[in-house]
């Protein structure tokens, strides 16, 4: 297996190509890698920071030579808008591979991630997966789609083992957990595999409370209802808008509890979060797969990206910038831009020093799962979000009871 560490280079000023260029699998012109993400709509904040991500690893890789086993070929990122919507998602994705796209980086969410793994198998193009939780996508048989971050279950089965570890750690017992999640596939699976693991640690009663995917504006009857059986901690499983108002809701009921702790929460460990939910934000725990913030290579690349895009680079557009390298990585080891050819060499890569926090090398098991994906445990301090569990990433001890504004 092939190992490739990365790109440390000056960033080019080479933006995104138009699609109608000669590229593709037949030796001329540049390599397109297609980049699926809601672009527009109420998710084209997080959807145009994952395709600047991926535009940015494009670029760092050509401003460094490009593809070294095919001449130099330099890379193109053509870009697809999925709106949120698994039927455009999936037309798109058509759309880039008919315009020569020889790979695939997606999607966020986990249904539209389904309908584009559908378009890549029948395609016989491979997908590399930056964001999208769901088991489902995998368990189909898909041989062109590979995942990066960890899939539902071992989010929740590692979010209730660092749960558990956190107890050990602080001395401060947790019996009886209240988790409310998101309903649909993404939140039900991290749920069942927490509930299920958490018995196995000795953690006596899970209350679970779902609220809607959609029209969710007020957190404030859910939390009371999760405040009703005395819970030692309150936990949340969903997207931005809806982490904060829970964390709101939290804070406004003053429920008594040691610590708000999100698994698989799109708001916790965002870096607007803190500012966005102010003293109802200090103290909230997250357990998530995030960028490693103590490695010196992604601290060069989310400084590059903050000076290019004039925003933070938040762990979803690191790994649409990881995914392009993915990609980078199997055409540099199978020498060939043919999207079956690339299919083969990335089942075998091997990225030694991987951009987030996760204890091995990415690799990528026979159903497409990395499988040294992991999560890692976040807390809010003083108004921003730090490492704090466990110690190998640890920027600072993490404090629990939270206290803040718990």
């Amino acid at each position: 297996m092939k190992k490739v560490v990365g790109v440390v280079a000056a960033v080019a000023l080479v933006g995104t190509a138009a699609c109608g260029s000669s590229s593709g699998s037949d030796g001329s012109g540049p390599i397109k890698i297609g980049s699926v993400h809601p672009t527009t709509g109420a998710l084209a904040g997080v959807g145009g920071l994952m395709n600047d991500g991926a535009a940015m690893a494009v670029e760092d890789i050509n401003a460094a030579g490009g593809i070294s086993s095919l001449d130099g070929r330099t890379l193109e990122l053509v870009s697809g808008d999925s709106q949120g919507k698994a039927e455009v998602g999936q037309s798109e994705a058509q759309r880039l591979i008919d315009d020569g796209a020889v790979a695939l980086v997606g999607t966020y969410q986990s249904d539209v991630t389904q309908n584009v793994a559908s378009v890549a198998e029948r395609s016989r193009v491979p997908l590399v997966i930056d964001v999208a939780v769901d088991d489902k996508i995998l368990d189909q048989g898909y041989q062109y789609t590979f995942r990066i971050q960890p899939n539902a279950s071992s989010m929740g089965t590692d979010g209730a083992k660092a749960l558990a570890a956190i107890e050990e750690q602080t001395g401060q017992a947790i019996d009886r957990v209240s988790y409310l999640h998101i309903e649909g596939s993404f939140g039900d699976s991290v749920f069942d595999a927490f509930e299920k693991e958490a018995a196995n640690q000795g953690i006596s009663s899970v209350q679970e409370i779902t609220y809607p995917a959609t029209n969710f504006s007020d957190a404030t009857t859910q939390v009371r209802e999760a405040a009703v059986s005395n819970p030692d901690v309150i936990v949340a499983t969903g997207y931005y808008p809806d982490g904060l108002l829970i964390a709101n809701a939290v804070q406004q009921l003053n429920v008594n509890v040691k610590g708000l702790y999100g698994i698989a929460n799109g708001a916790f460990d965002d870096s607007s979060f803190p500012g966005a939910a102010g003293p109802a934000g200090e103290g909230v725990l997250s357990a998530n797969y995030h960028f490693d913030a103590t490695d010196d290579r992604v601290t060069d690349i989310r400084t590059r990206f903050q000076e290019k895009f004039g925003r933070p680079m938040e762990t979803a557009a690191m790994l649409s910038y990881q995914a392009v390298e993915v990609i980078a990585a199997g055409l540099e080891d199978g020498a060939d831009a043919d999207p079956e050819a690339l299919r083969e060499a990335i089942s075998g890569v091997s990225i030694e020093s991987p951009l987030l926090a996760f204890s091995g090398p990415i690799t990528f098991d026979e159903t497409g799962q990395n499988s040294n994906a992991t999560v890692i445990v976040m807390q809010v301090r003083d108004g921003a979000v730090t490492q704090v569990f466990p110690e190998e990433f640890a920027q600072e001890q993490i404090q629990f009871p939270t206290g803040g504004g718990q």
